[in-house]
């Protein structure tokens, strides 16, 4: 079957309410959280969504901040896509997907101002501590962003600093009791475009038939963070508020996840 056909079919069958999976188009796989999956790292969590898991890991170090924010800590988001988790990623220099994937969680982590960067200075211009959170997919099956969005926030969930000796080396082998400074905690929902019906984490072959998304990072209380439009066909002001209606409704749910 040729992509069009395939398209065709595909929204035939939603336009009925059916999805190839049995499910509502509004409605979710099952979610699963777990905690603490990485011994090695400050933070941790793997995140299942029907046959899409992610794992994420927050590390932290001292480093030097950067020149235009001095008084902060610095953060950064990273994603890898293997073929360990889907053939049709491939090994080498990140591809256009993995960058977006982790600028899009950055965002919504970042315009949320979760993580109140200036505790995690130390020194001004000197020694601050830097996040980084790395993601990575374990079997890609639909909807990676959102996935990874709730990976992320769950891994900086379970992040505590390491101890600092007398001489300010990191000691990773011992935890300190001081937990990771997170005041919100922003998650993304992608609302998919497919004909003039809406999907939620779509399965890999709903992902790839869309004809557009909105990424939509909300905290708890409903106020939005960030949001980003994906796909080649445009969006009236009518289906991004719709659409946005959609995510956040989704988002109380997934939230319930953590």
């Amino acid at each position: 079957m040729n992509n069009d056909a395939m398209k065709q079919h595909l929204i035939k069958a939603l336009t009925k309410g059916a999805r190839y999976d049995g499910r509502k188009l509004d409605q979710l796989r099952e979610v699963k959280v777990e905690y603490g999956v990485s011994a090695n790292a400050e933070g941790s969590a793997k995140v299942t969504m029907g046959d899409t898991v992610v794992l994420a890991g927050v590390k932290l170090a001292l480093d030097k901040p950067y020149p235009d924010t001095p008084e902060q800590g610095n953060l950064m988001v990273n994603s890898e896509l293997t073929p360990l988790s889907n053939p049709r990623f491939e090994s080498g220099p990140p591809s256009a997907e993995s960058i977006e994937l982790a600028r899009v969680v950055d965002r919504g982590i970042r315009e949320s101002e979760a993580i109140d960067t200036k505790t995690l200075c130390l020194e001004k211009g000197e020694k601050v501590w830097s996040v980084s959170v790395d993601m990575i997919p374990l079997n890609a099956a639909g909807n990676l962003i959102d996935v990874a969005g709730l990976a992320a926030i769950a891994a900086l969930k379970d992040a505590v600093f390491p101890e600092v000796d007398k001489d300010g080396v990191v000691d990773y082998k011992k935890k300190s009791k001081n937990k990771l400074p997170l005041s919100k905690e922003p998650l993304p929902v992608t609302v998919y475009l497919l004909g003039k019906l809406y999907v939620v984490d779509p399965t890999e072959e709903e992902e790839m038939e869309a004809d557009a998304r909105l990424t939509v990072a909300s905290l708890a209380d409903g106020s939005l963070c960030a949001m980003q439009k994906g796909g080649v066909t445009a969006l009236s002001r009518k289906q991004i508020s719709e659409m946005v209606d959609l995510a956040l409704k989704k988002a109380a749910e997934l939230r319930k996840a953590l």
